[in-house]
């Protein structure tokens, strides 16, 4: 494979890298027509267009598609994006440091996509494009059909998370139809915490269950979309910790209600030892509010 042009996180201007390869200077994703190149550039800036990129985890980039106005689709820098791999093109991701200056970060091959709700310039609701890179030459220890392979129908609370307001009947049922197995936001929870239980480890990804921390009765309408306020669980846990008879300290430790005898809980294999390994601090925001339920 040809040696990658860039050095990691070295600051390039962007008027350099364009100047050398082509490509549009304004867009944040940018095919060059010279090189087999598609350079994607993401900032701060973008967030009040809805753009929020990150790491999921070490491995894995989550990058919103294009389009300002209306349900981003599969054209143009998003279709290049997508079919980057079979149109022999190479990705290379830059962050901005400041005005005009970008830090290349890494190569990243596509993985997978996902759909989630946003706004546009104009406020209106849409549809949003995330995709999942991967790093070029990264072994990810499940493919794109296995985390499409899960979660066969959407509940209502899970319906609710992709649409802010009450929708009609035939919205839902279109709703369902177009997006069973490819919501960015689940998909986004599952990739987080490494494709496995946060508690016991368990991967099998047909019994794993998304949940929110703070439930989306109880969120407002970013959290209901923040990756931080979600968990992966395996069937106990989540049913436990969705009503409120376990939580999990700052450190990780769990937290038992007494609600329950602790004769009951060994039962059901809970044992009172469990730790979360990989809380970040912003998860434990929302694990505060779920342990003052608990506590009550």
């Amino acid at each position: 494979m040809d040696p990658i042009p860039f050095i990691p996180n070295q600051l390039y201007k962007r008027t350099d890298i364009h100047a050398l390869y082509g490509g549009n200077g304004q867009s944040g994703i940018s095919p060059s027509a010279k090189f087999p190149y598609i350079f994607i550039f993401s900032g701060k800036t973008g967030n009040q267009y809805g753009y929020k990129d990150r790491w999921d985890n070490e491995n894995i980039f989550s990058y919103t598609g294009e389009g300002q106005i209306g349900d981003m689709k599969f054209v143009k820098g998003n279709l290049a994006l997508r079919d980057h791999i079979n149109n022999g093109k190479r990705v290379f991701l830059f962050e901005y440091q400041k005005s005009g200056i970008v830090k290349f970060i890494t190569e990243l091959e596509f993985f997978d996509f996902g759909y989630f709700p946003t706004t546009d310039l104009n406020k209106n609701e849409r549809d949003g494009i995330k995709f999942f890179f991967k790093r070029k030459g990264v072994q990810i220890p499940i493919t794109p059909a296995q985390l499409n392979d899960v979660d066969q129908l959407l509940n209502e609370e899970e319906f609710e998370m992709y649409h802010f307001r009450k929708p009609n009947k035939t919205e839902r049922t279109g709703l369902v139809t177009s997006r069973v197995g490819q919501g960015a936001y689940r998909k986004s929870i599952i990739i987080r915490w490494e494709y496995k239980c946060a508690v016991s480890g368990f991967n099998n990804l047909k019994i794993l269950i998304a949940s929110h921390i703070v439930p989306w009765s109880d969120a407002n309408d970013n959290e209901r979309l923040d990756v931080h306020n979600g968990i992966l669980l395996s069937p106990t846990y989540d049913a436990l910790f969705d009503k409120h008879l376990i939580s999990f300290d700052n450190n990780g430790k769990i937290l038992l209600s007494d609600q329950i005898d602790i004769d009951a809980y060994h039962k059901i294999g809970v044992t009172g030892t469990e730790k979360i390994q990989k809380l970040s601090h912003y998860n434990l925001e929302y694990l505060i509010r779920h342990r003052e339920v608990v506590y009550k």
